[in-house]
């Protein structure tokens, strides 16, 4: 079968490329923004060092991943929140993983209890809190976006965002991502990425080194339940 050439992205490159199993697995294990070596990533694709330096020129060349040198190491992140974002859209509409081992169950409910997406909180706390900030207009929704809201700069300057700052980012302020575990939208963008920053600067959240899971700390509980009326 031939095929006509048009004008539309090479989406059938991309996908072939997230398609592979242990690239796919690569680069959910780098959902959370963070770098990891080399090493650590062909370990989660079940791969020698060796046979995944192949895979990471392609995602590289592909612009799915960027890297860097440190001594003798290799690390690797995601290039971009919009990489981040089509990732975990795929992952709203993929079939879920069968279940067949404790271990398995268990770090799926801590996944959907909280956890990163990218570069902005996500799951059952990512929901939550944006359901909250909508509720007291510091958000509006506005189409695929939020945007602020009536109390939004007074709200969040109370929180020690300097929005005036967010906003100067180049990227979308507030998108409304839709939550694969929770099935319904979180708030994404540069608006997103800094709360989730402020949540780790304050130790409201913890991070982890097994995954991208987060640990919501007692002050973190208390000043969500303050703050937002988040009950956790």
């Amino acid at each position: 079968m031939t095929h006509r050439r048009g004008a539309d992205p090479n989406i059938a490159e991309v996908a072939a490329l997230i398609g592979d199993p242990g690239r796919a697995a690569m680069l959910l294990a780098l959902l959370d923004g963070q770098d990891l070596a080399a090493s650590a990533l062909a370990s989660v694709a079940g791969m020698t060092p060796q046979a995944a330096t192949a895979h990471f020129k392609k995602l590289v060349a592909a612009g799915l991943l960027v890297s860097r040198s440190a001594g003798r190491h290799r690390f690797f992140r995601i290039a971009s929140p919009e990489v981040g974002h089509a990732i975990e859209t795929l992952a709203t509409i993929a079939r879920p993983a069968q279940i067949v081992a404790l271990d398995q169950s268990t770090t799926l409910e801590r996944l959907r209890a909280a956890r990163s997406c990218y570069d902005h909180l996500a799951g059952r706390l990512g929901v939550a809190v944006t359901e909250r900030l909508v509720e007291h207009r510091a958000i509006v929704r506005s189409g695929d976006d939020y945007a602020l809201g009536a109390r939004g700069r007074e709200f969040f300057a109370a929180l020690g965002l300097d929005i005036e700052n967010i906003q100067a980012e180049r990227r979308r302020f507030g998108r409304a991502c839709t939550d694969w575990t929770e099935r319904r939208p979180h708030l994404a963008g540069s608006l997103g990425a800094g709360l989730l920053q402020l949540f780790v600067r304050k130790r409201w959240v913890a991070r982890n080194s097994k995954d991208r899971a987060l640990r919501i700390t007692p002050d973190g509980a208390r000043e969500l339940r303050r703050r937002l009326g988040v009950v956790w």
